[in-house]
């Protein structure tokens, strides 16, 4: 049988291993299995958004409100736009599919960094876009300049922060970048981990209603799986200039969102206090990362994350390394494939992290 033929250059997504293949193919009890290649909230959910789905739960028989009247009113609240400003998705990269596919087709361009969320390419690939990547792993917004003006592009992807690597590029220096692009390209700047960097350091924080505002060309995705903890419900959104979402639209399935899904996003809106709460324990935790690969001679991506990368250089190697800390019960994320000798450590609770260090360090004199 023969495909599209695009497809035969599209790479299949890989996604962090789960607990239960750790269980089965390693022996490892599931108390005992320490997932931290996710990048989910190692807080788990808000006890308001348990509570609620629990008592929701015996609605789950009934479609959910394709309007997403209520969720769509909550974001534009939350970020002081019109609800016609505003797309739900089954995660922020369903949000990503559809902008690609808004935009693109075979001869299109798709401009993004050497390094970054893989989905992007291969959703692009998909239309028969071509890919153009920057030489440097991290985003460098001189060398999207170059690029930008030498190719041109349909759509430039900026993920603010960076996932995997964790690195994050100043708001004003985004703002001159996109004051050089044409109103013809689609901007989409993936604000997935935006709630870790902003808290961190102000001159991250990119305000949405203020970036479609000075940029129309421009879509800006949140999501609710990393410091919502609601990475299972699968909930993302996008906002966005009215003709943009209105065209997005075109493309969304009824009712890509659960019941479920929606009154949980819903009522995580609600506890702030709880994100806040777990993102301070976040950058609390990292420290202990930084000084762990400090000790050990390891360079480290300052993260503006709830996670870390750590580059082994030619001391040892990462799939290798990886692959001991899992068999172990340990998860993390190898980066072979996005062309990194590194591991991807989500940062944990304290004493998943104290766990980490002594299995990462029996590992590593092993290796020696």
């Amino acid at each position: 049988m023969e495909f599209n033929k695009v497809l035969e250059n599209v790479s299949t997504y890989e996604a962090g291993k789960p607990i239960e293949l750790v269980v089965r193919e390693y022996g490892v009890k599931p108390e005992n299995v320490i997932k931290l290649a996710s990048n989910e909230n190692p807080y788990g959910t808000s006890p308001k958004v348990v509570a609620k789905i629990q008592e929701l739960a015996k609605n789950m028989f009934v479609y959910p409100d394709d309007s997403m009247y209520e969720l769509k009113e909550a974001l534009a609240n939350k970020f002081e736009v019109d609800s016609k400003n505003v797309i739900i998705g089954s995660g922020s990269d369903q949000i990503l599919e559809f902008c690609v596919h808004a935009k693109c087709e075979k001869g299109s361009k798709i401009l993004m960094a050497k390094t970054t969320f893989a989905m992007y390419e291969i959703y692009g690939k998909q239309t028969g876009a071509t890919i153009i990547k920057t030489e440097s792993e991290q985003h460098n917004l001189e060398e999207f300049s170059k690029l930008y003006k030498e190719h041109g592009a349909d759509v430039i992807f900026l993920c603010i922060p960076n996932n995997p690597l964790g690195e994050c590029v100043d708001k004003d220096d985004v703002y001159a970048f996109l004051q050089t692009v044409s109103p013809e390209t689609l901007v989409v700047v993936d604000g997935a981990y935006q709630e870790y960097a902003s808290f961190k350091d102000e001159k991250k924080r990119i305000n949405a209603k203020d970036l479609i505002t000075k940029f129309p060309n421009a879509i800006y995705l949140g999501t609710f799986s990393k410091a919502y903890a609601l990475g299972g419900m699968r909930v993302g959104y996008g906002i966005a200039q009215a003709d943009i979402i209105q065209t997005l639209y075109k493309l969304r399935a009824p009712f890509n969102i659960t019941t479920l899904t929606l009154a949980a996003a819903i009522e995580a809106l609600k506890d702030e206090e709880f994100v806040n709460e777990c993102i301070a324990k976040n950058f609390e935790e990292m420290k202990r990362y930084e000084e762990y690969a400090t000790n050990k001679g390891f360079e480290y991506i300052p993260s503006y994350t709830n996670f870390i990368t750590i580059k082994f250089a030619d001391k040892f190697v990462s799939k290798v390394v990886a692959q001991k800390l899992l068999e172990r019960g340990v998860i993390v994320r190898d980066l072979t494939g996005y062309g990194q000798n590194a591991i991807r450590i989500t940062i944990g609770r304290t004493e998943q992290n104290t766990k980490v260090f002594e299995q990462l360090d029996e590992v590593l004199e092993n290796l020696k």
